[in-house]
């Protein structure tokens, strides 16, 4: 028994021994290299593998130093794997306007410019950033919004908050307020 368990150890100890480039080849091993994994949905690990559009920066900075629109709605765009802009508020528009753009039956991001004066008297401006989310939508959109989310949210540089919403009370106004004070 004791014999048994020594050869054991010395083909063992022999083959960890010898370098990677000694060692044999196992025949269930493929000889050229697999490409990374796609999990079935054509997109590269990491961010997901969705492109952003420029138009998304340049709306967001537009937002942001400028002060042209007051909300931004994207969107992801299957056919060709990117995230553009599908809809720019207006200077005059309000929270309001933005939750009623918001389809119910599919998911968005959104950026929202919120003004607000402090206890002190101060005016004040913080971006949230918003994932729209409705138990309406189908599941491979919540799926590939929520592995994409952080490809756009690289560009969006600036961002104060995040808000993750399913239905719209999660979204409120008074939610907004409450998180920028």
């Amino acid at each position: 028994m004791r014999d048994q368990d020594n050869s054991e150890i010395q083909v063992y100890y022999k083959y960890f021994r010898a370098s990677t480039s000694q060692r044999p080849a196992r025949e269930d091993t493929p000889a050229t290299p697999q490409p990374p994994c796609n999990h079935g949905y054509g997109f590269q690990d990491g961010d997901g593998g969705m492109s952003v559009k420029e138009e998304c920066r340049r709306s967001f900075m537009e937002m942001k130093w400028k002060k042209v629109h007051r909300y931004v709605v994207y969107k992801i765009d299957e056919g060709s794997r990117a995230v553009m802009v599908d809809k720019v508020g207006g200077p005059g528009e309000g929270y309001e306007e933005l939750a009623a753009s918001l389809p119910i039956d599919d998911c968005r991001y959104a950026v929202f410019d919120f003004d607000f004066v402090t206890v002190d008297k101060c005016q004040k401006s913080k971006i949230f950033f918003i994932t729209w989310s409705p138990t309406a939508s189908r599941i491979r959109a919540k799926m590939l919004y929520a592995t994409s989310k952080q490809g756009l949210r690289r560009v969006l540089e600036g961002v104060h908050y995040e808000v993750q919403a399913t239905d719209p009370t999660e979204m409120g106004f008074d939610v907004i307020r409450e998180r920028a004070k």
